[in-house]
């Protein structure tokens, strides 16, 4: 006989089984859902109208098949429900996004970052000061905000919410946990932004194929170059790494990163690192804290007008990071590798350095280089690896294993003081 507990466990995950399955598709009815979880009719039908109770779902009627007959009944995420704030760091920009439980966008703020340098205390009060705002712009309560999700690139430590060196930054480390625990009651957590494109990428592609891909890397061209892999070998739930691909070490003493080491693949693929070589600066000259790419750009007219300097400049990246991806794939095995960022348009220069790097690996060579692809968008694919990883965690941790008949607000209202439309 079932304990309490177990019985409890059960149904955490056959609620969490619904919810994932609107996540993918919202939408359904009772008999698409029941065949997207693979649940029995009663059990379904027993988690929908808790869910309706508890105002997390909402039923919609729609043209039955064909035109004829009843309407179907589907069930949709109720907007109201939660809310979650996402902030992305970059190197010239922080922008701050609200999104309602369904993953609409609600209201975006973007701010211009100071490239000079900035104390700890500035940043932390700016974020806090500019969330304040957003939620404001977006009547959203510290109730009903659930979530906060932060995402830079950089070095994130393991517990998910602490920075522990950014080129924004540079060795100044933040918990943001910490930062922003008074004003907000929602769970606060921070990834490596490649980490969030990788994973929206692997979802995406794994709906194409009809399955999930075993594996995918997802490399960013731009001021920092950052990796973000995906393994979902067996049945296990897809698993997400950034490694510190553009801190890994190409040249032994070789050129200086922003880092303050020496000889880091982004010491040498990096803007500022491709700006140095296109006008022989010397390679320990300390690097630019931000380059335009309007610059960069210029480099890359110059190459393909036959410049020399310019050519060697984005061959040498590429290199560097064809070498580092194929120590990546001698560790992982063979992958499709996406490349994002501001520097893809920058890619066909790049590429027979990166080959040239790539062939220097045996298994390159006997197994054939990688499948590569461009993805132009990052700042979608951040955004939706964003939403992927955030509602999914309140789904997961506040909705499933809320009590049975819990309402989230009062009956009538739209969580946010108004009448629900």
């Amino acid at each position: 006989m079932l304990t309490k507990s177990s019985t409890e466990l059960i149904r955490r995950q056959n609620r969490a089984l619904v919810l994932g399955a609107l996540r993918r598709k919202n939408g359904q009815s009772h008999t698409e859902l029941a065949v997207e979880t693979g649940l029995a009719s009663a059990t379904v039908t027993a988690i929908t109208h808790e869910l309706v109770d508890e105002r997390i779902i909402e039923r919609t009627e729609a043209p039955p098949a064909g035109g004829r007959g009843r309407p179907r009944i589907l069930f949709k995420q109720r907007r109201s429900a939660a809310y979650a704030a996402f902030v992305r760091i970059s190197s010239d920009m922080l922008q701050y996004s609200m999104v309602d439980y369904s993953g609409t966008l609600i209201h975006r703020i973007e701010e211009k970052r100071d490239n000079a340098g900035q104390k700890i205390e500035d940043f932390a009060a700016g974020i806090r000061s500019t969330l304040f705002r957003l939620a404001s712009k977006s009547r959203v309560s510290r109730e009903d905000l659930k979530a906060i999700s932060i995402s830079s690139k950089g070095v994130v430590a393991d517990d998910n919410t602490t920075l522990l060196w950014s080129s924004v930054l540079g060795s100044q480390q933040i918990d943001m946990r910490k930062t922003l625990a008074s004003d907000w009651d929602a769970q606060v957590t921070l990834n490596h932004e490649s980490l969030l494109v990788a994973s929206a990428l692997h979802s995406s592609l794994s709906q194409t194929e009809g399955r999930p891909i075993p594996r995918l890397a997802a490399l960013s061209l731009g001021h920092s170059i950052g990796l973000g892999v995906v393994h979902a070998d067996g049945y296990e739930s897809p698993r997400a790494r950034a490694p510190g691909f553009g801190h890994m070490i190409h040249s032994h003493g070789g050129a200086l990163c922003r880092c303050g080491s020496y000889g880091c693949i982004e010491a040498y693929a990096g803007s500022y690192a491709i700006l140095r070589a296109a006008f022989r600066v010397p390679s320990n000259t300390i690097p630019a804290n931000f380059v335009p790419f309007l610059e960069i750009a210029k480099i890359a007219g110059a190459a393909r007008k036959g410049d020399r300097l310019s050519s060697a400049a984005f061959r040498d990246a590429g290199t560097a990071i064809g070498n580092g991806l194929a120590r990546l794939i001698s560790l992982h095995g063979k992958m499709p590798v996406v490349f994002t960022g501001p520097g893809v348009p920058f890619f066909d220069l790049m590429r027979p350095g990166i080959d040239e790097g790539l062939s220097a690996s045996l298994g390159v060579r006997i197994e054939g280089p990688p499948e590569i692809s461009l993805s132009l968008d990052e700042e979608r694919l951040v955004f939706e690896g964003h939403l992927n990883h955030t509602m999914a965690a309140i789904d997961r941790e506040a909705i499933a294993p809320r009590a049975a008949g819990a309402r989230i607000d009062k009956p009538g209202t739209n969580g946010r003081g108004g009448e629900e439309t």
